[in-house]
């Protein structure tokens, strides 16, 4: 089987998101690795879960003091890479970095589960922890704050936007005679071209 030809990277990649959340073999199909550069191009790559995406871009969500924040700061531009193992296929996305608007963010903020929401007003996320007693004594600290009323999204806490100018879909294939297909983006529209494995 080949990638089929396809103008429009957003709609095989709904394709392969649907196949990918369908399979049961897969624990988590959101999850994405994440590469960042700071200013004086060091890279540094984490996963992270994918919470919405169209054809704006691909969104996730973090402390605005994370190590992620600070980087994108710096050098507003990423990578993600999406690899559904037993499906054989791969994702591979870079672009610009842009800040959701606050509505987006307290949409999503209130969409998480009531802990989440706590956790994130307790974590300071990256910061050296004495132990594990210290964050759950911060925890509760919120949980008294906050009592049974709606817990507000952090003003240290947002998401941002990848708008893809390359995408690439990667098939697994025998003998490593892998099929690649990658799309960039143009002022006309999409490029898409086949590379060698």
């Amino acid at each position: 089987m080949a990638i089929h030809d396809e103008p429009d990277p957003f709609v095989l990649f709904r394709g392969w998101y649907a196949q990918a959340a369908a399979c049961p073999a897969i624990d988590d199909h959101t999850a994405m690795a994440l590469a960042t550069a700071d200013a004086q191009g060091r890279p540094d790559v984490r996963m992270v879960l994918l919470k919405d995406w169209d054809a704006r871009g691909f969104v996730f969500y973090t402390n605005m003091g994370s190590p992620k924040a600070r980087q994108l700061a710096e050098n507003p531009r990423a990578a993600l890479c999406f690899h559904w193992m037993p499906l054989e296929k791969q994702v591979r996305i870079q672009g610009p970095v842009v800040q959701v608007t606050p509505e987006e963010a307290d949409a999503y903020f209130t969409s998480r589960e009531r802990l989440a929401q706590i956790g994130a007003w307790a974590s300071r996320q990256s910061q050296p922890l004495a132990g594990r007693f210290e964050l759950e004594r911060r925890v509760a600290r919120y949980v008294a704050r906050f009592g049974l009323g709606a817990v507000p999204r952090p003003p240290f806490w947002s998401g941002f936007r990848l708008s893809p100018d390359r995408m690439e879909f990667w098939l697994k294939q025998p003998y490593r005679l892998h099929d690649r297909v990658q799309y960039e983006k143009t002022e006309e529209g999409w490029t898409r071209t086949r590379l060698f494995p």
